[in-house]
């Protein structure tokens, strides 16, 4: 099995195009994110002609205040990729007139992307997850993926329930609530992401070529789980995200 980075900022590092050959080299399955419509061209221009490199249309949550305008834009591209990210919500610290401008946004995606059976969505859900839940619904007909999950446990199983998947980071194998969440989360719905660059390994910038620490972490983690065994089934999660 190869190894797989489900949310990766490809456009933000400091060199992109280098990642890019790197990744095609070490052959990782890699979803490069975006944090808005205009950022998506960019992306999917340097990725084209890649076998393991699939560019997302993302419109970040904490971009709507001031990108808002694009989401027009955004519900024009999305027949281009089955791919979407980084979208969701984020209510830390946000104003009630930027968290509901956030909600409306969202619930427009939501809604566009319904009309889909394919999509695969990496979703942000800090301190929100009540109303993320609540837009999705029971029977959203793609596949979802909640990125470096922070909430809670009871909302955690309702995402369970539903089939969600969890993209867990190195940060969430440091701290103790990302042990719990990992802890409560079944080994078929465990998927990979770096969040690069916006995680660190020491002073090296995480990218999809370091996904095999994250893999020894949570393994580490799943002390009751043979490592091979958990290994081969997290990276054949990526498969049956893809396929099914």
């Amino acid at each position: 099995m190869k190894y797989h980075d489900t949310h990766f900022h490809l456009d933000l590092m400091s060199n992109p195009i280098d990642i890019v050959n790197q990744i095609e080299k070490s052959k990782v399955y890699t979803i490069a994110v975006t944090n808005s419509p205009k950022v998506y061209f960019y992306t999917e221009n340097i990725t084209k002609n890649t076998k393991y490199i699939r560019p997302a249309l993302g419109l970040h949550p904490e971009l709507v205040g001031e990108r808002h305008q694009e989401i027009d834009k955004f519900i024009s591209l999305l027949s281009k990729t089955k791919y979407i990210g980084e979208i969701g919500l984020d209510n830390y610290n946000k104003s009630p007139v930027d968290y509901k401008r956030q909600v409306q946004v969202f619930e427009k995606i939501i809604s566009e992307c319904t009309n889909f059976s394919d999509k695969v969505l990496t979703v942000h859900s800090r301190k929100a997850e009540n109303d993320l839940l609540d837009i999705f619904g029971k029977s959203f007909p793609g596949k979802v993926i909640l990125h470096w999950y922070s909430g809670s446990i009871k909302n955690l199983e309702i995402a369970v329930s539903r089939g969600y998947y969890f993209s867990i980071n190195y940060q969430m194998t440091k701290s103790k609530n990302g042990q719990k969440i990992i802890d409560s989360i079944p080994i078929n719905q465990i998927l990979l992401e770096t969040d690069g660059p916006f995680t660190s390994l020491g002073s090296k910038k995480f990218t999809p070529l370091m996904v095999d620490s994250i893999l020894d972490k949570i393994c580490h983690l799943k002390k009751d789980y043979n490592s091979d065994k958990l290994k081969n089934v997290i990276l054949n999660n990526f498969y049956d995200l893809i396929q099914n």
